[in-house]
């Protein structure tokens, strides 16, 4: 199905990028007519405005501009109205300026300037810009768009500024340390702020969370006033001043990149920036485009990934075979490897949406929340995964680590690790979740507060809930049952299929009956699973298999079919105190292996069933430690660095498949066609059909391996001497 849908999408790419180009051209017309203004400025006196030129603030603003030519301001911040605004105002119409002139030139060559010097005059607008917007208390905003807002917020307040500066029928003066002292002693309440008169824009030095603080910035309601404020000075004519920016923000909103354009946009021609440039609201054409295809593109990916994350859950699981268990491990991880792009993928699409694009305003704060929201979630479900698959891990690494392999142990241990893991998954999911609400603007204490009610709930039945759980753990110590054993817990007869931390799962023969912990500590468990030899239970017999062995089986094979033996015997759960060993008669030079064991049975036909699955796995036991020893022959014209490597090599391929195991590769013996080794290895898994496609993959890598090095098998050869025979006399 997938091999038709991939030629469908290019016919939908294909599409949307043929209408973004004729977008372009229908809506090109537009860029050269005047955008209508919002509201018609009132006429003023243009006679009773005082030139910034003639401000009192005037002189002390071009100190602080000329002093941004010699060093960097440590900081815009100041320990007064005056300090802040002036720095402010003078750092913004030095970033303008340099913004300007950067990202009007289509090259460095243009600029007059070498890579190096453009991109250190970049930095050095990024570092001023990056502390004039200090000077904003954005807090008010919510966390996730916070920075985004204030940079906006500040080349909005440059506008205002320019306009109050130049509109102004009146003084400004704005007071310093001493003035704010002073003016604070006529107040009957110290506020200790000021407002720029005739605006709302105010500064103050209190902030919340830093109570010691001394210097002055622009208050939360003035920062959250910005954006108005800008949009009913933008379309009043800009008054010429040697800091006015008239085209700062225009040129921030309607052009991609941070601050200044990336090169390969100032490289396009004039004419078609302009096209890109078309207004459309607040963006431009080409932004809005280009969000929407990321976006298209993004919901796509995102589907997929969901549709992978479904396709794990109706992927059925083997409940009766051996291996069903451990499937279940190997799912986990699967579904965690799943969510884990979606990570930074967001993190890359976000930031090709804010940083590449350029989006602003209302649909910048739009897209970062989504983003955020799908972040997190996707978050939560990385965490939750990830402590179960790793919950999943470790139950199989302590079933190995006690030498079993049996989907029933690996059960017992998940009933008691799997409900910590997902708890702890779950408790990461609700922090993220949150943290969340907090990004996105919900007050801390708002948040705190609604998270208590859960909490609350909690509390109420904590009586029972706890109980059960005290319960839980008393039953997983002291171990009076475990899954799989056939019990009865109070009235109820049956297998038993899970044991939780709140409850225990009993199947019986009519359903399935869940108990409460609590309840099951309480009543009489009769385990018939762990009965001894008595008279009114079925007798115990012994059953006893021989195998009788080659006679060129090595010392390493001999081990590791005990090695294998044992290890299947030790998850046989219809053995019990299974034995085995090896025996050579006196007038017999080969071995035999023999198996000793006691089983509880009922009749023959389960004896003999019994007995015929026993031989027949450890014939598969048998094979498998006669392929576990590898005769490999190297021919002679190998030089002695090529068979120095050979063992490096062996374990290479041995270890690319992770259900084997290298043990040694020696030279054996210097044959009379080639130098002899012998390859070691052990395997893993239980299945015999599984371990003979290992050694079918091992051995095509050997062969591979030996080709890519230059070493040859050879074949048996013989040198045979003619005498030459005259033909005159025969």
């Amino acid at each position: 199905m997938r091999s038709f849908r991939r030629p469908r999408q290019q016919r939908w790419f294909a599409a949307l990028l043929a209408a973004l180009v004729v977008a372009l051209q229908v809506f090109a017309p537009l860029r050269a007519m005047p955008r209508p203004s919002a509201a018609a400025p009132r006429p003023l006196a243009s006679a009773a405005w005082i030139p910034i030129e003639q401000q009192p603030l005037y002189a002390e603003l071009e100190r602080t501009a000329q002093a941004l030519s010699d060093v960097v301001l440590d900081q815009v911040v100041g320990s007064s109205p005056r300090a802040t605004l002036l720095n402010f105002y003078a750092v913004m119409a030095e970033v303008g300026r340099r913004s300007e002139r950067l990202g009007r030139a289509a090259s460095w060559q243009q600029q007059g300037l070498s890579p190096a010097q453009r991109q250190e005059e970049i930095d050095d607008s990024d570092l001023l810009f990056q502390l004039a917007v200090k000077a904003l208390d954005a807090t008010g905003f919510a966390a996730s768009v916070r920075v985004d807002r204030a940079e906006e917020a500040a080349i909005q307040l440059k506008h205002v500024l320019d306009y109050v500066f130049t509109h102004s029928v009146q003084p400004i003066r704005i007071p310093d340390a001493a003035g704010m002292k002073a003016i604070n002693d006529l107040r009957t309440t110290p506020t200790y702020s000021w407002r720029l008169p005739g605006t709302a824009i105010t500064l103050t030095d209190k902030e919340d969370g830093d109570p010691d603080n001394e210097d002055y910035r622009f208050s939360v309601p003035t920062v959250a006033a910005i954006g108005q404020m800008y949009r009913e000075i933008r379309d009043y004519p800009v008054v010429k001043q040697p800091f006015a920016t008239p085209d700062f923000f225009n040129d921030f909103v309607h052009t991609p990149g941070y601050l200044v354009p990336p090169d390969w946009y100032l490289a396009l021609p004039q004419r078609l920036r302009r096209s890109l440039e078309i207004p459309f609201g607040d963006q431009t054409l080409f932004q809005i485009v280009a969000v929407l295809i990321s976006l298209v593109i993004f919901l796509a990916v995102l589907v997929w990934v969901v549709g992978l994350l479904l396709d794990t859950y109706r992927e059925p699981i083997p409940k009766d075979a051996a291996s069903g268990g451990w499937q279940r491990d190997s799912l986990a991880w699967r579904r965690f490897l799943v969510v884990l792009p979606l990570l930074p993928l967001t993190r890359l699409v976000k930031l090709f949406v804010d940083d590449v694009v350029n989006l602003t305003g209302l649909p910048l704060v739009v897209a970062t929340y989504f983003f955020f929201i799908i972040w997190y979630i996707a978050a939560g479900f990385f965490f939750f995964y990830f402590f179960e698959a790793l919950g999943r891990s470790g139950a199989e690494l302590v079933v190995r680590l006690r030498g079993g392999c049996s989907t029933l142990q690996l059960q017992r241990v998940n009933t008691f690790v799997m409900p910590l893991c997902r708890a702890i998954g779950a408790l990461a999911a609700v922090a993220l979740g949150i943290q969340l609400l907090i990004e996105l603007g919900l007050p801390a204490n708002t948040v705190l507060a609604f998270s208590a009610v859960p909490g609350l709930a909690i509390g109420l039945g904590a009586s029972k809930l706890l109980g059960n759980l005290f319960a839980g753990v008393s039953i997983q110590t002291d171990r009076p049952l475990r899954v799989g054993e056939f019990c009865r817990v109070g009235d109820n007869l049956g297998y038993i299929t899970k044991i939780g931390l709140r409850s225990l799962e009993l199947q019986t023969l009519e359903s399935r009956v869940t108990i409460p912990n609590a309840v099951a500590d309480e009543a009489t468990i009769v385990n018939y699973s762990r009965r001894g030899m008595r008279r009114d239970q079925p007798p115990i017999q012994g059953l006893e298999v021989r195998i009788q062995l080659g006679e060129r089986f090595s010392p390493y094979q001999l081990e590791e079919l005990l090695y294998q033996s044992r290890r299947f015997l030790a998850v046989c759960d219809q053995l019990q105190e299974p034995l085995v060993s090896l025996e050579r008669r006196p007038d017999d030079a080969s071995c035999a292996l023999i198996v000793v064991a006691m089983v509880e049975l009922h009749g023959w036909q389960a004896y003999l069933s019994l007995r015929e699955q026993l031989l027949v796995h450890l014939e598969e036991l048998v094979e498998r430690a006669e392929l576990s020893e590898i005769a490999l022959g190297i021919a002679y014209g190998t030089t002695a660095e090529q068979l120095k490597r050979l063992p490096a090599l062996m374990q290479q391929v041995v270890e690319q498949d992770l259900a084997l195991q290298f043990r040694a590769c020696r030279l054996e013996r210097i044959g009379a066609f080639s130098y002899d080794h012998v390859l070691e290895f052990r395997s893993s898994q239980l299945d015999h059909d599984d371990f003979e496609e290992s050694l079918h993959g091992l051995n095509r890598r050997i062969i591979e391996i030996l080709e890519t090095h230059g070493m040859e098998i050879p074949f048996p050869t013989q040198t045979l001497m003619f005498n030459p025979v005259d033909a005159t006399h025969p």
